[in-house]
């Protein structure tokens, strides 16, 4: 197994725990969890700026480039979570990972698109949407809401964090470190969001300490495995990877909350699994 491959497992393996938490934190307004987690979250690229104080000395194009990622992915994502139903909303959002294998020709120089990526890409989706809707048959669920505009914001969402993921690696070299700045920086955005369209809470030392979790985990060291995931290894076959998100966030979600692990999660893995085997037979 390549580095890059376990970086990006690495990165999946944290992702997954934020549903878990979410649910755990549901009662906390998003934009503050958010802002509180990625701000968090950056903490951990502060070893690497002591040592070298350019670590965040980005242009202001990366700069623009982390924030449109990191901010971006996350406003539209919530707006599509307040307006369309969540679990398919959720769906439609993981939409990113097909859109990275499909763009990586049109945004890399020197990537080529074979029908093998093309079909463990869709059936890579096609496995997080038995996995997803599958867990909303099983009841775990985000709420609800009645209006589906909100679908529009979620694919947004989706393209936001393909292009960003497939963009880094067109822009000027930057140390992963800089990450944390990216973090930092849209934490205080989200926070700004916070204070602007969401009532003010009063967070508990439990909710605390959750936030901090969401913050070095999924939030935070996600963020700097997923770059160096990128930068070592090849976008398509991450990017279906990548489709073991939903698998492992939907499974320990049931585990957690006592349901049995039905058959569709069984299929949906089986199908994941089968994708990431076909996209790896692709180079």
């Amino acid at each position: 197994m390549s580095p890059a491959t376990l970086l990006a497992l690495g990165a999946i393996a944290f992702w997954a725990t934020l549903a878990s938490l979410g649910t755990a934190l549901s009662h906390v307004p998003p934009f503050l969890l958010t802002g509180l987690a990625l701000a968090i979250g950056s903490v951990l690229s502060l070893p690497h700026l002591l040592r070298d104080r350019r670590a965040w000395a980005v242009p202001p194009r990366t700069l623009a480039l982390g924030l449109y990622g990191l901010f971006g992915f996350h406003f539209l994502l919530f707006v599509a979570l307040r307006h369309a139903p969540p679990v398919e909303a959720n769906l439609v959002n993981y939409l990113w990972p097909l859109f990275m294998v499909v763009l990586a020709p049109l945004l890399l120089k020197g990537i080529t698109l074979r029908p093998l990526h093309v079909v463990a890409a869709l059936l890579g989706f096609a496995g997080a949407a038995i996995a997803i809707l599958g867990a909303r048959g099983g009841g775990v669920t985000m709420g609800a809401t009645p209006a589906y505009w909100g679908f529009v914001p979620a694919l947004g969402s989706a393209f936001i964090w393909a292009s960003y993921s497939l963009w880094t690696q067109r822009v000027p070299a930057f140390p992963t470190a800089a990450i944390g700045l990216f973090g930092l920086v849209s934490g205080l955005l989200a926070l700004g969001c916070h204070a602007a369209l969401e009532p003010s809470v009063t967070l508990s030392t439990r909710d605390l300490v959750l936030i901090a979790l969401c913050g070095l985990g999924p939030l935070g060291a996600a963020f700097y495995l997923w770059d160096m995931a990128l930068k070592r290894g090849d976008a398509r076959q991450i990017g279906i990877l990548s489709y073991l998100t939903p698998l492992a966030s939907t499974g320990l979600l049931l585990v957690l909350t006592g349901r049995p692990l039905s058959w569709t999660i069984a299929l949906a893995a089986l199908m994941i699994i089968s994708a990431a085997v076909i996209g790896t037979r692709a180079r």
